[in-house]
């Protein structure tokens, strides 16, 4: 299955991506280092590079799918188009794509989380609390069926949610 996580900056999506790949033995694929290396390599900042780590994004889970593998997407999916992006590549490999959205309630907890921390992706500055709520306001609303998870619960209760989830859509 082709797993899609959701959600604004430093509300807790590549932790909750990271430790349900470790559960599922399934590699996450995440935009953000993928747009990383592409100003590292030399691509300018003022190139559309964010929908190339998408682009990209898809074609390295085009690749896992295609060894019968699930595979996680680790990327903010605000819009439609990036959300119909993986429906999309699941359909064209007969397997199911499932949202899990990730949010923190607490927006107190999520600014500091967002202000404190440190991913280690070289090249990428983290977003700032303004830029994150402007973000907020573009997020689009839902059509899809999806889980959601609230990180103000610790992550080994939301990774347990998560499979349970899994397992229904399997």
């Amino acid at each position: 299955m082709l797993i899609a996580m959701a959600g604004l900056p430093g509300a807790g999506k590549s932790s909750v991506a990271g430790a349900l790949g470790r559960k599922l033995a399934a590699p996450v694929v995440s935009v953000d280092p993928i747009e990383a290396a592409m100003w590292r390599a030399g691509v300018a900042r003022d190139q559309p590079t964010g929908l190339a780590a998408y682009v990209v994004a898809e074609a390295v889970a085009d690749g896992v799918l295609g060894m019968g593998q699930t595979v996680i997407v680790d990327a903010v999916n605000a819009v439609e188009a990036a959300r119909g992006q993986w429906r999309s590549l699941a359909a064209r490999h007969g397997v199911p794509a499932v949202f899990i959205e990730v949010v923190c309630s607490d927006p107190l907890v999520h600014r500091r989380r967002l202000e404190n921390r440190s991913r280690g992706i070289e090249g990428f500055a983290e977003p700032t609390w303004e830029a994150v709520q402007r973000l907020r306001e573009g997020f689009a609303s839902w059509a899809d069926h999806r889980l959601v998870l609230d990180t103000v619960t610790d992550l080994s209760s939301n990774v347990a949610t998560a499979s349970g989830f899994l397992s229904a859509k399997a």
